[in-house]
């Protein structure tokens, strides 16, 4: 049976009804909620499977889901409860984790600059640490002299096998600040003697990047990893029981048409079938494997909308203005070349809108002119009270957000439809964050304290 995979129509069709249902149902009301994003609930689901069945049943395998791609405590408890663990990299992310309901042996801790307290703490409950560098590694062996658990515990290499088309998000370069540095000159050698000196450095970890980064440049990070473990092996057999291959499934966001022969590319089995064709050794059942997926979790499976607020020409260039800019999608905003999204455009009801394609700019309401989520993009003719829909955000955008200008962080619903796809019946919403008032904002930017004083 071929591996279960997403259906991007199906999606799409979820993704149209829950918005025709948002507009009538007021969650999209001008006044209150001009922008809202949403979470397919059944599509976490659908992922959930589709990356499950992509990796061999017969292996070890804990898939723990980057919660830097999307840190909702309701997120990550959907995602507990489809069968992923939990990668986390900061003190706030652990705690949104262990909010979400993991436990600590299907959490990792990653993260270039771990403090003490954190490094203390996550070995006494029995967090997998994936150490960064040398001297965090001189950290661990205080605390594990101290008495501090050491059950799943290794080093994070740099393979240093080269960048993808995007750099700020490759980590195997010859100079990222990731990792140990593996063709360093000494270095392989010093890290192999840190191993064989320490037993209980049981794991390797790797990872490559993940948007713009080619499979195959991917695998051969991957490639690395097991060859270095293979090498502790030989001079201390069975030591090394754990590969954590990371994430590294890139998301094409600026393409993805709605239409009935769409497909994911590439998929998770993609992903699966060239570490079979590049890295062997990493299916023979030698080694537990932890993946790190993050943005091929999550992208696909949330949506950002917003009314249009008001449109204009200038210099014979339609723009609309609306409440989504960098405040829910900066990297957008200030990398497009990098980061194109889609926009698709709706009437005021939330279906599809009819009217005459022209070019026009899709601009948001943040104070600088680079607030832009579309340049000159063909669209249907925007007009005010009409709805943009920027699919496949559920990644590093609503979830992230930037305190740009103060404005407030917009509500975030899951929702669920019907099975049947002709039934226009009830979509039934939950909040999944509140959307952030006012006072909020003046609160996390230090009111509340002018008030106590």
């Amino acid at each position: 049976m071929p591996p279960i995979s997403p259906s991007v129509p199906a999606r799409a069709s979820r993704r149209d009804r829950a918005l025709r249902a948002a507009a009538a149902q007021g969650l999209l009301d001008p006044a209150q909620s001009p922008v809202a994003a949403f979470v397919d609930l059944a599509g976490i689901g659908e992922t959930a499977r589709a990356l499950r069945a992509a990796w061999p049943p017969e292996l070890d395998v804990l898939h723990a889901f980057a919660a830097k791609a999307n840190p909702l405590v309701p997120v990550l408890a959907a995602l507990r409860g489809h069968g992923l663990g939990c990668e986390v990299s900061s003190p706030g992310e652990l705690a949104q984790a262990r909010a979400a309901g993991f436990t600590p042996e299907r959490l990792v801790l990653d993260s270039p600059v771990k403090t003490r307290a954190e490094l203390a703490a996550a070995l006494a409950d029995g967090i997998a640490v994936n150490i960064d560098n040398f001297e965090e590694l001189a950290r661990v062996d205080a605390l594990v002299a101290g008495g501090s658990a050491a059950a799943r515990v290794g080093v994070r290499l740099n393979p240093q096998v080269g960048l993808g088309s995007i750099e700020a998000m490759s980590t195997a370069g010859r100079t990222t600040k990731f990792g140990v540095a593996l063709d360093d000159p000494g270095n392989r050698e010093r890290l192999l003697a840190a191993y064989l000196d320490r037993p209980w450095l049981r794991w390797v970890h790797v990872h490559v990047g993940s948007q713009g980064v080619p499979l195959e440049l991917n695998a051969a990070g991957v490639g690395a990893a097991v060859a270095f473990a293979r090498e502790v092996n030989r001079h201390r057999p069975g030591q090394v029981v754990g590969i954590d291959v990371g994430g590294g499934l890139p998301v094409d966001v600026a393409h993805g048409p709605d239409t009935a022969d769409a497909a994911e590319s590439p998929t998770f089995a993609d992903h699966v079938a060239v570490l079979r064709a590049c890295v062997p050794d990493l299916f023979d059942g030698s080694f537990r494997i932890v993946t790190e997926y993050g943005r091929s979790v999550m992208a696909r499976n949330g949506f950002l909308a917003a009314r249009v607020e008001y449109t204009k020409t200038s210099g014979g260039r339609r723009i609309a203005l609306t409440h989504a800019g960098a405040q829910v999608a900066a990297r957008t905003a200030y990398a497009p070349e990098s980061w194109p999204l889609r926009v698709l455009a709706y009437d005021a009801d939330g279906r599809p809108s009819a009217a005459r394609p022209e070019p026009q700019d899709v601009a948001g309401p943040c104070c600088f002119s680079g607030d832009l989520l579309a340049k000159e993009r063909l669209l249907p003719r925007l007009a005010e009270g009409d709805l943009v829909v920027v699919p496949d955000t559920g990644a590093y955008y609503f979830s992230a957000p930037y305190h740009y200008n103060s404005l407030p962080m917009p509500p975030v619903y899951g929702f669920e439809t019907a099975d049947d796809a002709a039934d226009e019946g009830t979509v039934r919403f939950t909040l999944l964050r509140a959307a952030e008032t006012v006072d909020e904002v003046v609160a996390r930017s230090g009111g509340a304290l002018l008030e106590s004083s």
